[in-house]
């Protein structure tokens, strides 16, 4: 039996679209299969010999019928047995031989491709993943490189099976009886139309009851999870929700019965044609005007390679659909590939000696969108001082904090360390120099110790556990059942906010970088938790380079430098007190006492 398509008319469609937007190069993709040739090539000579092998088949048996049999000749009809099954077993032989190049081929290829793709998202800039879809990335890099790999291993070797299997049988089925090959080109068009149709009855159907079950899907997603059903009960909606998952549910009855009938109606086509086909065949042999003397082994022989062509048959005529969900997807890759690298290594960088720490912000400008987040900003943070940024919400604090990480680089001037522009210098370098701690502390789903690994791979235990006890988070991880082995889970979820922040510290305290940014490190922890990590935060702090987006006055005042920021112009700068002397913007935020929060 033919093996059904999987793709949908909407899926098709959107293929179709895909590769509207994004054309792609058949040498493009050819390239990727270069270094393969030769085990290319022995996969189509095996495809080949193994469907010419496949052939003799049917040749064995007439003669068995007609010669063998008939004449009781033991020693003929032994070679005979002997050869059908040497031909079973080296079909068998050669298709493992064929799917084991095939899939190492498919597997190697996709390996390169998706580790090059993995490191090319790696040197995007922040701003790709704000702008794309949450698991757009991760599903082109697992869901559609995986489904590439079906171009070598199902489509491509395939369609080389199938156009062999079919010009050989036709060849074989004119040598064996051109009567009975000219009966079978009449026979067999019209059961394929058939077929085929009631397989696109089927794809509608099935293209449909998709689509009420990703709805079913949602609708539970939605309804019974933590968050969801917070929201139901405090809105009062759950009857409303019941109601529509009712309506979807009962929807799904009736495109599940359709969804089998179309399947039962499929197979039934399917059985009349088979039946029909060999049922002319045998008319045919059996009339006067038509037969030609044919012998029974003849008949059978043909009637055996006449049920073998409809497979291969049927899949060449899904290679057209088949084609173009593998084009589809290589265009989603490459659209991928062809991104270009805001944020790039200089091809030549400069090596900095010790790091002193010494910030510059030569006359920034950066532009987001054809407006002026920063404008002709000029800032000096001399080595080992600490500088505060304070301002209303979208001033640009933590846009100038991102051009100190080279998270984004200027439009215009230059940010300096110790001198040297941050666009001269390897990004591993700027990551070693400037650490960088945020209000949201990412943490993998590891061990603890993994976790603080992670920003120093070779670091020995000792080193963790000092920086664990800097960042006054060691005893508690010891007083855990299983200390620094203990599982942060998800997003670290084991832990509260002010604990995964003071872990966030320790890991960058193990890097010892320079330069510190600290984005609003503690602004969403209560009073006490706060305390807690400042004094961590105070830790990290002594004797680096410190810019701080301040967000209460107790951070603030011990700046060395303040700097307000208004609408992405530095407005004010200068100390604590003089500021307040001034009585201008930084006086009208701290207006409110010492212990309310600056606007951040």
């Amino acid at each position: 039996m033919p093996r059904p398509s999987t793709h949908t008319p909407d899926s098709r469609r959107a293929d179709r679209r895909q590769l509207a937007e994004s054309p792609v190069s058949l040498r493009r993709i050819a390239r990727l299969f270069a270094p393969y040739r030769r085990r290319l090539a022995v996969v189509v000579a095996l495809i080949v010999v193994s469907s010419l092998v496949g052939l003799a088949q049917p040749f064995l048996v007439r003669h068995v019928i007609d010669e063998a049999l008939p004449r009781q000749d033991v020693r003929l009809l032994l070679l005979l047995v002997t050869g059908m099954v040497g031909v079973a077993v080296a079909t068998a032989a050669l298709g493992v031989a064929q799917t084991w190049l095939s899939t190492t081929v498919g597997q190697q290829v996709m390996h390169r491709l998706r580790s090059d793709l993995f490191g090319h998202l790696q040197r995007q800039s922040v701003g790709f993943f704000t702008r794309t879809r949450g698991g757009e990335v991760q599903s082109r890099i697992v869901n559609d490189i995986g489904s590439m790999q079906s171009v070598v291993t199902s489509t491509a070797t395939s369609v080389a099976a199938n156009v062999t299997v079919v010009l050989g049988t036709a060849v074989a089925m004119v040598a064996l009886s051109w009567r009975l090959a000219l009966i079978s080109l009449v026979v067999l068009p019209p059961a394929v139309v058939l077929t085929r149709q009631v397989a696109r009855m089927r794809h509608a159907v099935t293209a449909a009851r998709q689509a009420r079950l990703a709805d079913l899907h949602v609708q539970v997603e939605e309804g019974l999870s933590v968050s969801g059903v917070l929201l139901t009960k405090t809105l009062g909606a759950g009857p409303a929700l019941s109601r529509r998952f009712d309506d979807t549910s009962a929807d799904l009855v009736g495109l599940e019965v359709r969804s089998q009938l179309a399947g039962r109606w499929r197979m039934a086509t399917m059985s009349i044609v088979f039946a029909a086909v060999p049922a002319a065949l045998y008319l045919a042999a059996g009339l006067p005007a038509t037969s030609g003397g044919m012998t029974i082994g003849t008949l059978v022989a043909f009637v055996a390679l006449q049920s073998a062509l409809f497979r291969p048959l049927m899949g060449l005529l899904n290679v057209g659909v088949d084609l173009t969900a593998s084009l589809a997807l290589f265009s989603r890759i490459f659209e991928y590939q062809d991104l270009p690298v805001e944020i790039a290594d200089p091809a030549d960088p400069t090596r900095l000696g010790d790091v002193r720490g010494e910030v510059r912000l030569d006359h920034v400008t950066f532009s987001y969108g054809g407006a002026d987040v920063l404008h002709d900003v000029d800032l000096v943070v001399p080595a080992g001082t600490s500088l505060a940024l304070v301002g209303a919400t979208g001033s640009g604090k933590s846009t100038l904090a991102g051009l100190v990480a080279r998270l984004h680089d200027p439009t215009s001037g230059a940010v300096r360390l110790d001198g040297v522009d941050l666009r001269d210098l390897a990004l591993a370098d700027v990551a070693s120099a400037v650490g960088v701690v945020t209000q949201e502390s990412y943490l993998l789903h590891a061990s603890v110790r993994d976790n603080l690994r992670h920003a120093k791979p070779d670091a020995t235990d000792a080193e963790i556990e000092a920086a664990a006890r800097a960042a006054r988070i060691h005893d508690l991880v010891v007083s855990l059942p299983e200390g620094y082995d203990t599982l942060v889970g998800s997003r670290g979820h084991r832990f509260s906010g002010g604990e995964q922040q003071r872990l966030a510290i320790a890991r960058t305290l193990l890097r010892d970088p320079r330069v510190l940014v600290l984005d609003e490190a503690t602004s969403a922890l209560d009073n006490t938790t706060e305390r807690a990590v400042q004094a961590a935060l105070d830790e990290l702090a002594h004797g680096r380079t410190t810019i701080t987006i301040a967000h209460r006055l107790s951070t603030v005042r011990d700046a060395d430098q303040i700097a307000v920021l208004d609408h992405g112009a530095v407005v004010e700068l200068g100390t604590h007190e003089e500021l307040l002397l001034r009585g201008g913007r930084y006086a009208e935020l701290v207006r409110g006492g010492l212990e309310q929060p600056v606007a951040a």
